[in-house]
């Protein structure tokens, strides 16, 4: 058996869905407060002096605490019906499917964050890796259980959740410097449909 590991957002679907998600599921005054909390951060990242990894967690935090779990669900079902059709490349599919019917195990590894990505790989009978949102009594913290999925710790979650040592060959399809770790771990990568060689990247 072989190994495929795919990147989400901007690999699989044509454009960033963790955005997306969070001004479709979080109501606006909270959107409001949430800017005004995180401009300064906004801003550093949009200069490029924070980076993505931080960012995400601490926007995680200012949509998602205190919100049900029953509530952010019935918004992700939603998201995941509605939006991601839309998004979602039918060529990735495609290879998603060749993969399977070649009787690879596939394996979703994302930054983007549970609620929706659980929903859209049990639809389509994949397994996930990816940012896991901290539930406590039905509502959610607003924390991440393992941090930010991402760089390295897609590696670290990887070999933590998959003995490597069983498949014959692993493939890894990504399209961001956050991905460099998990198409280095590969055999065969694709960066961006493209062939992967580490040293076009050193």
């Amino acid at each position: 058996m072989n190994l495929a590991l795919f990147d989400f957002d901007g690999t699989i679907t044509t454009r960033d869905t963790y955005t997306k998600f969070v001004f479709s599921s979080t109501k606006l005054a909270r959107l409001v407060i949430g800017a005004c909390l995180l401009s300064p951060a906004i801003i550093l990242h949009k200069v490029r002096l924070l980076s993505a990894p931080k960012i995400r967690p601490l926007i995680s935090r200012v949509a998602f605490t205190g919100v049900s779990e029953k509530q952010l669900d019935a918004s992700a079902e939603r998201f995941v019906s509605e939006y991601l059709p839309s998004v979602v490349c039918s060529d990735m599919l495609r290879k998603i499917a060749e993969h399977k019917e070649n009787g690879d195990q596939v394996v979703i590894v994302s930054a983007s964050i549970s609620p929706y990505l659980k929903i859209w790989c049990r639809n389509h009978e994949i397994d996930l890796i990816c940012s896991e949102l901290e539930v406590r009594n039905g509502r959610f913290t607003g924390a991440y259980l393992n941090g930010d999925c991402s760089n390295e710790r897609k590696v670290e979650r990887i070999k933590e959740r998959i003995d490597l040592s069983l498949y014959r060959e692993i493939f890894a399809y990504g399209d961001s410097e956050e991905d460099y770790p998990m198409l280095n771990l590969a055999n065969t990568s694709f960066y961006r449909g493209e062939l992967f060689e580490a040293a076009s990247v050193e």
